[in-house]
């Protein structure tokens, strides 16, 4: 582990029991939630798979490259063709800001398609924004999240250039 792993950052592993509501609304042992080192969780999930059980996000951002079905909680398109970067950079980082910032109380949720590429580099983004360093966060979600998350080497080249 790492001075980077969610673990040591926070004085909690990813599946050690925690306060409700400390540092975020997800629960931190759950499948596809990345803690981030400042306690905040997201949940990162492929839209091909079914919901997974427990609470549903109050906010979600859908990363694909046509305009995703209607869900009944709160939420953004960013447009984002599968294994590409966002269409509109500028447009990626403030909904990347938006939804960090609301991470620090609400259930935050990114999807794509998979799970793996678009949303494991908007969860890299993630990091950086909440301190880990920008070339070093590809490494923290794949140790954090999923191994084989961001998957395209223009995606790691996009995060190692993304500052927080």
């Amino acid at each position: 582990m790492n001075e980077f792993d969610a673990g040591s950052a926070s004085g909690t592993g990813a599946g050690s029991a925690r306060e409700p509501g400390a540092g975020g609304l997800w629960d931190a042992g759950a499948a596809g939630v990345l803690l981030l080192p400042s306690g905040r969780t997201v949940r990162g999930r492929g839209l091909r798979r079914p919901l997974p059980p427990g609470p549903s996000p109050s906010y979600a951002v859908h990363l694909l490259g046509r305009r995703p079905p209607e869900v009944p909680w709160e939420s953004r398109w960013l447009r984002w063709p599968d294994f590409w970067l966002p269409s509109n950079l500028v447009e990626a980082r403030e909904v990347f800001t938006d939804a960090w910032e609301r991470a620090a109380g609400e259930r935050v949720e990114f999807a794509c398609g998979g799970g793996r590429g678009r949303t494991g580099t908007a969860l890299a983004c993630l990091a950086v924004l909440d301190g880990v360093p920008a070339d070093r966060a590809v490494e923290f979600v794949r140790g954090n999240y999923d191994a084989h998350a961001v998957e395209t080497p223009w995606q790691k080249r996009y995060v190692r250039q993304f500052s927080g």
